[in-house]
């Protein structure tokens, strides 16, 4: 077998880190063995969430089928029995944070976020109390400000730095830095008459590694905190009291969890989904003993004795019973020790060595790409930090990718280029809002600018004012490999070091410069006809062919007019509902009749085109930043299309009213999403028509066909022209050439180009013997050469700039006479 020179060089380095050498699985028999539906996928986001292995699956399917478990609450055998595995899982926790019981409980919570919540609502605050947090936490410590502050507590991020000069300068005191920001105090809740007590109580939290850069805290900083033994510059002063400190170890318990016996936290938090992934649902608070009566619940569920009619309730002696609510997640619990068993046979020191090694890897290999005209290519967070914390790093690399005149790549566009290329990893702030703005520096002007201009978590705002709002994460697991990490950076300098054929495209559609009409192989202008046309009655179900058809105002008369929606008033597309393919439409124009036919419904289902008592009263609905005044169709309608898709769902109308046209209002609509501000339309994506090219389709074949063949992979099959769903197809002519098309011709109507339609993965889908298969073609082979800004482009979009007065039908034949000019 030939060897990867890549990865030889790899082993040379890290050979002794990757792998588990001596462990009794090594990778390449673990991901062989346990994570065959890998086989296919690049997983790269396990600070997302770990990936369960088959075997611990087949151990916890087996546990439940061999015993029989109750509810711990009750004294039945099978309950009592459920009570010891509760329990041996609450030792199993401590042991894994090496936390001695009779330091520390174990405090079973829904997951971190929970936990955090639970300490938040409990916590002894007080108006002399201070909640300080570095600046690098979750969204799910900085909603513990809230409580602080409804108490009258100040709140204050911080940072943590080293100092140049240690303990001498500082009369004794540890070389950590703390450098405060703004204090947060709310005026209506605080009150300035109390005086400091013995019993003021202070919290401290941190993250034991950041889920925006990787970079791992120092739990030295548990005992600097508890001991006083910090420098804070500016003037800010933190209250006297008695300062605890809460650890948000959800990240980085994955690779190195607290030790408790050195770092005497008083609380932890963790998920048990994020170190092996199964299962989900549940976490856990650990918290110090001698802080438990300090906690403060509200609420109570189980308890040792109540009374319903008088206020009176005992609480339950242990710590666990008093903070957890109801009846715990007992199934999953006992399926806790399944995971477990994987971490140790693999221990937690050879999973960090063997992640920590990939991910060095490719934050180096990232660092050093480079365009061609020298420029960088990436830049890596967390890489250059001089703070006390970056001193070592984990297994997750968080970056963004810069064009070669300097300006940034999208980082949506990136995700959406992973995934057609079947790697998963994660964009945006991860929830880490801190981290994320002091990493991309964002000031609070550019955070405020952004929030006003529409950005919100998840959406496609990716670059506003021309900087990232966020950024790339690939992070590394137990079970991730050297082929993983190799097969991304393989993505990341096909799909964005620039390359010749990338910039050709580039400039023909920056500009789309007028050119002569192309000619034949014998000097003749080449000739354009319509070779089809196709009618797409309701969106996102299969069309039908015709030879010719009426033009309306909003394009070809009863293109996309229905479409279906869920009862919560999602719209449905083959993307979410793939069997909406298999729904066939016809329409009788002289019956006035929709046909509509599927599979699954044994009779032929007819609609009036004229409204008649099968329209229900009208509603108003908003979609693709357009908003729609429609009919709805009535029960029997419905009962129809819910038995052909599966599930509950509404047939609506688009109406004839003026409210077809797309809004240009700042709150409804990004003005760049729509290509035409006074247009008409039914309910497309963009534009009344989609123009497909026969040449280009036939190239875009070619491409796919020696893509194949270089690969040795799978059997060619031709992509035809309706996978794309176009409204027109032409032939003739040079493969693309409608690109450069300003306005057609069709007989005497005229029609303005758009530009480019943007492809999503619809196109990747296709149906045969009733199943729908997705794939990653036509779409990536399309994205390596015809992406453009984040947006892959097949096909044109068309405007209708004539009006519609008498009936006037496109027919099959017709020559089209294209203007470039």
């Amino acid at each position: 077998m030939a060897t990867d020179p890549e990865k030889e060089r790899f082993l040379k380095e890290f050979g002794g880190d990757y792998g588990y050498p001596g462990a009794p699985k090594n990778i390449d028999d673990l991901r062989a063995n346990e994570f065959k539906r890998l086989n296919e996928v690049v997983y790269l986001d396990h600070a997302g969430a770990s990936l369960y292995s088959e075997l611990q699956m087949e151990a916890v399917f087996k546990d439940f089928n061999s015993t029989l478990y109750g509810n711990p609450h009750s004294q039945n055998n099978c309950s009592l029995t459920t009570g010891d595995i509760v329990g041996e899982a609450r030792r199993q926790v401590l042991d894994f944070f090496n936390a001695s019981p009779g330091e520390y409980k174990c405090v079973f919570t829904s997951g971190a976020t929970a936990a955090l919540k639970l300490v938040g609502e409990t916590f002894p605050w007080s108006n002399r109390s201070t909640f300080m947090y570095t600046m690098e936490n979750h969204n799910s410590v900085l909603g513990i400000r809230e409580y602080a502050l409804r108490e009258g507590a100040a709140a204050i991020a911080v940072d943590i730095e080293a100092n140049s000069i240690h303990n001498q300068r500082f009369s004794g005191k540890s070389a950590v830095n703390i450098r405060p920001h703004h204090v947060q105090i709310r005026r209506e809740a605080w009150c300035g008459n109390d005086e400091f007590t013995n019993n003021t109580y202070n919290l401290f939290a941190f993250p034991s590694e950041c889920n925006f850069s990787g970079q791992r805290f120092k739990l030295d900083l548990v005992n600097d905190i508890k001991g006083d033994s910090y420098e804070i510059s500016g003037t800010f002063t933190p209250q006297r009291g008695h300062w605890m400190v809460l650890i948000d170890a959800a990240k980085g318990s994955a690779t190195i969890p607290p030790d408790l016996s050195k770092y005497k936290a008083d609380f932890v938090v963790c998920s048990f989904y994020k170190l092996f992934g199964y299962p989900t649902g549940i976490g856990a608070l650990i918290i110090r003993n001698e802080h438990a009566n300090l906690l403060k619940k509200t609420y109570f569920s189980g308890v040792a004795a109540s009374i319903a009619d008088i206020d009176f309730h005992k609480r339950r002696d242990g710590i666990e019973e008093y903070l957890e609510d109801g009846t715990i997640s007992f199934l999953s619990i006992s399926s806790l020790r399944h995971g477990f068993k994987i971490l140790n046979d693999l221990t937690m020191s050879a999973i960090s060595r063997h992640s920590v090694s990939l991910a060095m890897y490719v934050r180096r290999s990232l660092v050093d790409m480079r365009h061609v005209n020298g420029k960088i290519v990436c830049v890596v967070y967390g890489v250059n930090c001089q703070e006390l914390l970056s001193s070592e790093m984990g297994p997750t690399v968080s970056f963004n990718l810069k064009r070669p005149d300097g300006s940034w790549f999208g980082y949506r566009e990136v995700e959406k280029l992973a995934s057609v290329s079947s790697i998963q990893l994660r964009t945006g702030c991860f929830c880490n809002p801190g981290a994320c703005a002091k990493h991309l520096g964002l000031s609070h002007s550019d955070l405020l600018s952004n929030a006003e201009a529409g950005h919100i978590c998840w959406d496609d705002h990716d670059v506003l004012n021309g900087k990232p709002t966020g950024s790339v994460r690939v992070s590394f697991g137990y079970m991730s490999t050297f082929e993983d990490a190799r097969k991304f950076l393989k993505f990341i300098d096909s799909a964005f070091v620039s390359s010749p054929v990338q910039s050709a495209y580039l400039d023909l559609m920056r500009e789309r410069p007028s050119q002569p009409p192309s000619e034949d192989a014998g000097g003749v202008t080449a000739r354009h006809f319509l070779k089809s046309i196709m009618v797409y009655p309701i969106k996102s179900c299969a069309g039908f062919n015709v030879e010719s058809w009426p033009l309306s105002t909003t394009g070809l008369l009863h293109d996309r007019e229905w479409l279906l929606k869920s009862l919560s008033g999602e719209i449905l597309t083959q993307k979410k509902v793939p069997h909406m393919c298999y729904i066939t439409t016809s329409v009788d124009l002289k019956l006035g009749v929709l046909f509509v036919e599927s599979p699954r419904c044994n009779e032929k289902l007819q609609i009036k085109l004229i409204s008649d008592s099968s329209v229900a009263e009208g509603e108003q609905i908003k979609t693709y930043y357009q908003r729609y005044e429609i009919p709805v169709c009535k029960n029997d309608i419905d009962v129809w299309f819910s038995s052909a898709i599966g599930l509950p769902c509404t047939l609506v109308r688009s109406s004839a009213s003026e409210n077809h046209l797309c809004s240009n209002r700042n709150d409804t609509i990004i003005p760049q999403m729509c290509r035409d501000l006074q247009t008409r339309l039914n309910f497309v994506n963009e534009g009344q028509f989609l123009l497909i090219s026969e040449a280009s389709v036939i190239d875009l074949n070619s491409r796919l066909k020696s893509k194949l063949q270089n690969s040795s992979r799978g059997q060619f099959v031709e992509v035809s022209t309706s996978r794309f769903r176009p409204n027109l197809v032409v032939s003739g002519g040079e493969p693309y050439a409608e690109d450069r098309w300003r306005s057609i011709k069709i007989g005497d109507k005229n029609f303005t180009s758009l530009g480019g339609c943007n492809r999503c993965q619809m196109i990747n889908m296709t149906a045969k013997g009733g199943t729908v298969h997705r794939s990653n073609e036509p779409l990536a082979t399309i994205a390596s050469y015809r992406r453009l800004k984040g947006k892959i482009y097949f096909g044109i979009l068309l405007r209708l700039d004539d009006n519609i007065e008498q009936d006037v039908y496109l027919c099959v034949g017709q020559e089209i006479f294209a203007n470039t000019d």
